[in-house]
């Protein structure tokens, strides 16, 4: 029995590391050869610089201070730190020296050009979906920018997670290369959007839990903690957090293209998101992908918060009003219905009742800004009160936001509040 189990488990090793190999290490190059698309170098390179913005490319690629698109900025994970590399045209230091292939296989297969398999920090998995005509476009677009010299930086990773070779196994687990295939049951502007919002929108990346090994687990866009960063993306799919039922399309792409609406305003990481790119791409995009959302929210998710004793809530609530009268009432009202979109609303308001309550404590701490825009140039802001008020006051000003007018959110304390103590608004 025992030589029959170990015999088992060798050959489902065996299997699995074969597995691994075919599926981690398999090109598909061939099979989505460059596309001749009717339109001149420039207008490929015209759509090219377009399909960047709409992937958020520069935000990720640009290190504070840097040349655009030279690689260098840092993004932290429970892994360790990455670094993103250079992608201008220089051909010592960027990929002036790679074919359309090769930057295909990258965005669609998570290969480098020599062929390493790329860690999905870049966020290939969702970049798979882009198609080759669109892929081609983006790298004319880059070889067409400015050469930069700068040599990329290496990884910080733990062990063993600096073991790239590991690496077959996670794609065996958690990718299969895929071009967005369209639904015929649905319009052509619904596909539009799922194919943005899918692919270069690359939504998912955020908006979808991760489990320990970074692998999304749960339903697409069903939100997720993010606590190397320190924020909470919201479900994209229910409304309870979201409202994308209850709020008309119109006010949906208000919101993704200005940052604010009367329904509410972009907070956190998503105000870089808006200003790096939503606010770039043709409203027919953002209506697409407004109304693909919309078509994924399922109404009858609620938040489930905690309950709390009356005597808990009786305590907090005291010392919370007396802190929202002298601090938050001039902007927000008595009754907080506030006076959007300036002062957004607190009474129902999605972010307030969110069963999460890393926002609410980040944007009191570090303030509440919203983008500034090309059609919201002068967005409001709120300002931060990291300051002025105590772990043990923010943590009681946000009891009596999260459980007045019609609110009922879990109670904060002040150990939670020291966490996010120090930590930047983005």
């Amino acid at each position: 029995m025992k030589r029959l189990i170990a015999a088992f488990i060798v050959t489902l090793l065996a299997f699995f590391v074969i597995s691994a190999y075919v599926i981690g290490g398999r090109d598909t190059a061939h099979i989505y050869p460059s596309v001749n698309v009717a339109e001149s170098a420039a207008q490929q390179i015209q759509r090219g610089s377009y399909l960047l913005k709409a992937g958020n490319c520069m935000a990720c690629h640009t290190a504070r201070g840097a040349a655009e698109f030279s690689g260098g900025r840092m993004l932290p994970t429970t892994f360790g730190q990455f670094y993103t590399p250079n992608i201008t045209s220089d051909v010592k230091t960027g990929i002036g020296a790679w074919s359309p292939d090769e930057f295909w296989r990258a965005l669609h297969d998570g290969k480098g050009r020599d062929g390493r398999l790329l860690y999905p920090a870049f966020p290939y998995t969702e970049y798979t979906k882009v198609s080759r005509a669109d892929s081609d476009a983006m790298f004319a677009a880059l070889q067409s920018l400015p050469a930069v010299s700068q040599v990329n930086r290496e990884h910080e990773l733990a062990f063993p997670f600096n073991q790239r070779s590991l690496l077959l196994f996670w794609r065996a687990l958690y990718f299969t290369p895929q071009v967005y295939q369209a639904d015929p049951q649905q319009s052509a502007e619904w596909n539009r959007g799922a194919y943005l919002v899918q692919g270069l929108g690359h939504c998912a990346t955020c908006h979808t839990a991760r489990n320990s090994l970074g692998g999304s687990v749960g339903a697409a866009l069903a939100g997720a903690e993010i606590p190397e960063l320190n924020w909470y993306a919201t479900s994209l799919i229910s409304n309870a957090e979201s409202g994308h039922v209850d709020i008309p399309v119109d006010r949906l792409v208000q919101r993704m293209q200005s940052g604010v609406s009367e329904d509410g305003r972009v907070y956190g990481l998503m105000t870089e998101v808006v200003k790096e790119s939503l606010q770039y791409l043709e409203a027919s995009d953002i209506q697409a992908m407004a109304v693909y959302l919309k078509s994924q929210q399922k109404k009858d998710q609620r938040i489930e918060s905690e309950k709390v004793t009356e005597r808990e809530l009786a305590v907090t609530m005291a010392r919370g009003e007396k802190i929202y009268k002298e601090n938050c009432v001039e902007c927000h009202q008595a009754n907080g219905k506030g006076a959007a979109p300036a002062y957004p609303a607190l009474a129902g308001s999605r972010l307030v009742n969110l069963a999460s309550t890393t926002n609410i404590t980040r944007i009191i701490l570090n303030g509440g800004f919203s983008p500034s825009t090309q059609h919201n140039p002068e967005p409001f802001g709120m300002p931060p009160f990291a300051q002025i008020l105590s772990s043990q006051e923010i943590a009681d000003v946000a009891n009596f936001v999260r459980n007045s007018w019609g609110n009922q959110g879990s109670l904060l304390i002040s150990s939670e509040v020291d966490r996010y103590r120090g930590q930047a608004s983005h």
